[in-house]
């Protein structure tokens, strides 16, 4: 997913922009310089390629303002990690001082930039102030009515042209993608290079350290695989560096686009709550996961130790009872290789797909053992079940009345599922219909 900053002075319409290409009003619009106090995202696609445009707040690179030092910050942090720029400036203004050092800066980032000059409102001929921007140094200035959508297609149309061609991936490439996931020091640098064999992630005990998603590609005797080394997750309240906060952004996307996540965690802290919300991150986005305990060289042991640790991970994320448990240690290997099998069985369940008339049998058997509910007087009647999809493997079951399936019923016809054809190691999703409705 390519990230594409908008940044620019306050109040030259980097808001109106941005709520005009996500179709919705996202961000706050007002006369007030320095509304938008931090960044916003949303995704969209463009001519097939998706992009992240992320809204900031106004650079003035001259201030004793704190607040506007802080959007500065912020709006240097999105220069940093985007793949093009959107430099938006004021044509009713014209060129500004700011505006000449803001042009400074993204010249020396290096990132391929777009001058936009808004407030263009009027069709025809350009206003001779607007050729006032070639002034700033940068390619051909783009003509923009943020506010009635003129001229975005063309800047969205640079946007894609400035970006590097994507590599060909077929679905089918045989790669498993494998999101490493956690707080901040669990030991996800060390085990991506424990796994690659080599210094290839720096490791430092300082939290923090990576900075951005890391994709290591890896070949065995197990497979082919793809390992994901992200920035440590913490809570919101406990980021406090920029760059921090935009590395959690690039953790979550790195969950999307995984095939399966590892949940690490800590063996000398236990599952803490921040534990419990990265893997509910994972299991939102219906992904097979491992929760994987790392450093379990540092823990004293006796005969209860591992099974009094596996019930207080069941019991903290009990929502995901589905996913495997490995101790490990990253720093000496113990039990790391263990970790290639998993991936290929969760990742076999979460692609696994059953025939339809099979899962009706099951779901025949199943409403026989336990009948449906009822509600005053009413009885749910469950006429049919087919499985629409893989990863997560996602069933569409039809009935007569959607509001009669109690959700401790969904999860006996889980329960039944599972218990037939196995998924271990991810989430189901299970969707209601009214007979007739389409899938």
């Amino acid at each position: 997913m390519a990230i594409i900053a908008i940044v620019g002075r306050p109040n030259v319409g980097k808001s109106t922009f941005f709520n005009k290409l996500a179709g919705k009003r996202l961000s706050i619009v007002a006369d007030t310089p320095g509304v938008t106090r931090d960044r916003l995202y949303y995704d969209i696609e463009w001519n097939g390629r998706k992009l992240t445009l992320v809204d900031t707040g106004g650079i003035e690179p001259k201030t004793d303002s704190d607040m506007l030092k802080l959007m500065k910050t912020q709006a240097e942090t999105a220069i940093i990690m985007a793949d093009v720029i959107i430099f938006m400036t004021d044509s009713r203004v014209g060129v500004t001082a700011d505006d000449k050092d803001i042009a400074t800066m993204l010249r020396k980032s290096g990132k391929p930039v777009i001058l936009a000059v808004n407030k263009i409102d009027r069709v025809g001929e350009l206003p001779p102030e607007f050729y006032e921007f070639y002034e700033l140094s940068l390619d051909d200035p783009y003509a923009l009515s943020a506010l009635h959508g003129t001229g975005s297609g063309d800047i969205l149309d640079k946007v894609v042209e400035m970006l590097p061609e994507e590599e060909e991936e077929e679905e089918d490439d045989g790669i498993i993608r494998v999101a490493i996931i956690g707080k901040p020091n669990a030991g996800k640098s060390s085990l991506t290079n424990r796994i690659v064999g080599e210094e290839r992630v720096i490791v430092s005990p300082i939290a923090g350290t990576t900075r951005d998603a890391i994709d290591t590609p890896v070949e065995n005797e197990y497979g082919k695989y793809v390992f994901i080394d992200t920035a440590g997750i913490r809570r919101n309240a406990k980021i406090e560096d920029e760059i921090e906060r935009y590395s959690v952004y690039r953790a979550s996307a790195a969950i999307e686009r995984s095939d399966v996540c590892i949940i690490l965690a800590d063996a000398a802290e236990g599952i803490t709550a921040q534990d419990e919300r990265i893997a509910g991150l994972a299991h939102e986005a219906g992904k097979a996961s491992i929760i994987v305990i790392n450093k379990w060289d540092t823990v004293e042991k006796d005969n209860n130790t591992v099974n009094d640790f596996v019930k207080d991970i069941r019991k903290s994320l009990a929502y995901m009872q589905y996913a495997p448990i490995q101790f490990i240690s990253a720093k000496t290997g113990q039990r790391v290789d263990k970790l290639y099998e998993m991936i290929n069985n969760v990742h076999a369940e979460a692609s696994k797909r059953i025939p339809t008339g099979v899962l009706n049998d099951v779901l025949g058997d199943a409403t026989v053992k336990v009948q449906p509910p009822t509600d005053k007087g009413k009885r749910l009647k469950i006429y049919y079940m087919t499985q629409v999809s893989t990863n997560p493997p996602t069933f569409v079951i039809f009935c007569n009345e959607p509001e009669l399936f109690h959700f401790s019923y969904q999860r006996y016809i889980e329960n039944c599922l599972r218990n037939t054809f196995g998924f271990d190691g991810t989430p189901i999703k299970i969707i209601i219909r009214r007979r007739g409705e389409e899938v």
